[in-house]
């Protein structure tokens, strides 16, 4: 009797790991933000569903990234302004996320800390001049803008009020890859930095983030810290929709 108990567990845990297995590979897969690069828009501490599918698949699709997808199988062309997880070129191993400017054949460049997409300046309204926002735990004073890309998407990014990014050389995106920005724009590792992270092949991305389905501020408390969920679990964000 107890050695059948045994042997049904066992088999509906083994039933559980392959459902989840199948729903994070193909459907959906929880991400965690430990940084600050894409403040304002994800801040440290949330809690994110990503779609796997939006983009087909690769191998970077499935945990540990085997090789038993060559290439990338149902691909889907991103579009640009979406904010993607991919894989790092330098390792293929580190998840990243930021958003898409950069589509192939497009030039992209900072001048006087503007932002050009084939020789036209994208639009940025200022929203606030003095606010705040992470730069690793360093609180630095930003100006808050709305940019607008081709084709109407619209989202929020920072600038440091001083000593803001200024100038870039020209980045010219190759076939099959793809340019990726912060929207902290002076605190993030992304596709300016060509030897960490630089241009990204779409093999290399993962899906698309979609909603934040939980957040908290752990520099107030943890989860065990249930005295002080009122302060440090931002139920604002709770199934906020990434724009």
């Amino acid at each position: 009797m107890y050695k059948k108990f045994f042997i049904e567990n066992i088999k509906t845990l083994f039933y559980a790991l392959i459902i989840a297995l199948i729903i994070r590979s193909f459907l959906l897969q929880p991400f965690y933000i430990p940084s600050s690069s894409m403040e304002p828009n994800l801040l440290v501490g949330d809690r994110i569903f990503v779609t796997k599918y939006s983009y087909g698949y690769s191998k970077h699709s499935l945990p540990f990234s085997p090789p038993v997808i060559k290439g990338r199988i149902f691909y889907k062309e991103p579009k640009r302004g979406d904010v993607v997880v991919f894989k790092t070129p330098a390792d293929n191993r580190t998840d990243y996320i930021k958003r898409l400017i950069g589509l192939p054949g497009d030039r992209i460049q900072f001048i006087d800390s503007n932002l050009y997409i084939n020789n036209s300046e994208i639009l940025k309204s200022r929203i606030s001049n003095m606010t705040n926002a992470f730069c690793g735990k360093r609180k630095i004073i930003v100006s808050k803008f709305e940019e607008l890309l081709p084709k109407g998407k619209k989202y929020e990014t920072v600038y440091f009020k001083d000593n803001s990014f200024q100038n870039s050389d020209l980045f010219i995106v190759p076939t099959n890859h793809y340019f990726f920005l912060g929207d902290n724009r002076d605190c993030s590792k992304d596709s300016r930095f060509l030897t960490s992270v630089g241009y990204v092949h779409k093999d290399n991305l993962v899906g698309k983030a979609q909603f934040i389905f939980f957040s908290s501020d752990k520099s107030i408390g943890n989860f065990f810290s249930f005295w002080k969920w009122n302060k440090s679990i931002r139920f604002k964000r709770f199934f906020k929709k990434i724009k």
